[in-house]
This record gives structure tokens, C-alpha cells and sequence, in this order.
């Protein structure tokens, strides 16, 4: 039986545009460097033409990207909203749940839907993190802070020290809220319940 080529082209362009982007570089700059045309730089960023093997490694090279790093296909994790397993970060009044794998260590994204009344508890807390962001989804929520107290309603999107002392609630009594926290890096001082 022949082996056929598979019939998907190999779009490496924007692994190179990112890899020269990052080190600040002009598309001037690494046609100069690699003795190839500006236009011919930005056709093979663009996916418009395939560069020989040749080619290819003299670009990797003035990027200082190893060619291998273009064929890489990247880790993806999918967490399905059904399956997302239930979390208790603080509080009574809330259903929450993981929507980032377990070892994702960089961040976490939680959903939470809380009750009329909801709260993260009385007491101020901290989460192990640099950063919290917290997108109200719908309904309305309160975030209490050590000096002050900001209400946020559907749309709106906070962003504080994780390390800030801090809770929450849900001010209405006859509407659920739900909010979307991205933590970060991961606190991982979740339990699953």
C-alpha cells in the first residue's frame, strides 16, 4: 500500500511572526539578517508560500527558534461546563465549579452561581494569588474590602490583589448572580466537595 501525504497544509507562519515578535524584531530586520526578501518574510508569516527546508532553518536560526518548535502541537485541555467539578472557595450560597484542569497551575477560572444572599462568609479573606478578576455574568455582586465596597452589576469586570483582604455577596434577595473569577497563578487552596 502507498503511503500518501496527508492532505492538510502545514501553516507555520504565525509561530514565526510570533517568535519575531517577541524579540522585537522588524520583518526588515530578518530579511537582512537572513538574506531574504521583506515580501518574501511576510509571505511565509502569512502561510502564502512554503519556504524549503533550507529557507526554513535560516529563519529559525535568526529567530533562534529551533525548527522543531514550529511542528509542536500544542497541549489543549477541554473541561465541559456538565463535568466541571464542584469547588468551595468561600462561603455558603454558592454553587461552584472548576472550569480549568485540575493541573493547571497558571491559572483557574471558576463559575460560580450564587443564591439570593450568598456570600464568600463574614470574615475577609485572601486567596494565595497575585491577581483576581471577577466578570458578573449576571444579577449583581458585592465585593467588600477591608476599607471600601464596590457593587457590581451584569457586564461589569473587576480586577484586584488576590493578596487584599476581601469577600462577597450577592445583595439581592430574589435573584441568583453569576460571576466568572480568574485566578492567578492557580491558589489551589480549593476543595472539591
Amino acid at each position: 500500500m502507498p503511503i500518501a501525504a496527508g492532505q492538510q497544509d502545514l501553516r507555520i507562519g504565525a509561530r514565526l511572526r510570533d517568535a519575531r515578535r517577541r524579540q522585537g524584531l522588524t520583518i526588515d530586520q530578518v530579511a537582512r539578517s537572513t538574506g531574504l526578501t521583506k515580501g518574501f518574510i511576510s509571505r511565509i508569516e502569512r502561510d502564502m508560500t512554503s519556504p524549503s527546508v533550507s529557507t526554513l532553518v535560516t529563519v529559525c536560526a535568526a529567530l533562534s527558534l529551533p525548527v522543531g518548535e514550529l511542528f509542536v502541537t500544542p497541549k489543549t485541555d477541554v473541561v465541559r461546563g456538565a463535568e466541571a467539578p464542584y469547588i468551595q472557595l468561600a462561603g455558603p450560597g454558592a454553587d461552584e465549579r472548576l472550569l480549568t484542569p485540575r493541573g493547571q497551575g497558571r491559572l483557574q477560572l471558576v463559575r460560580s452561581v450564587i443564591d439570593p444572599g450568598g456570600t464568600g462568609g463574614e470574615e475577609l479573606y485572601t486567596l494565595d494569588c497575585e491577581v483576581e478578576v471577577v466578570h458578573v455574568v449576571r444579577g449583581r455582586l458585592e465585593l467588600v474590602f477591608s476599607r471600601s465596597a464596590e457593587l457590581l452589576e451584569t457586564g461589569d469586570t473587576m480586577t484586584f490583589s488576590g493578596r487584599e483582604p476581601h469577600t462577597w455577596r450577592n445583595p439581592d434577595a430574589d435573584e441568583a448572580a453569576e460571576a466568572l473569577w480568574v485566578i492567578v497563578p492557580a491558589s489551589w487552596e480549593t476543595t472539591a466537595r
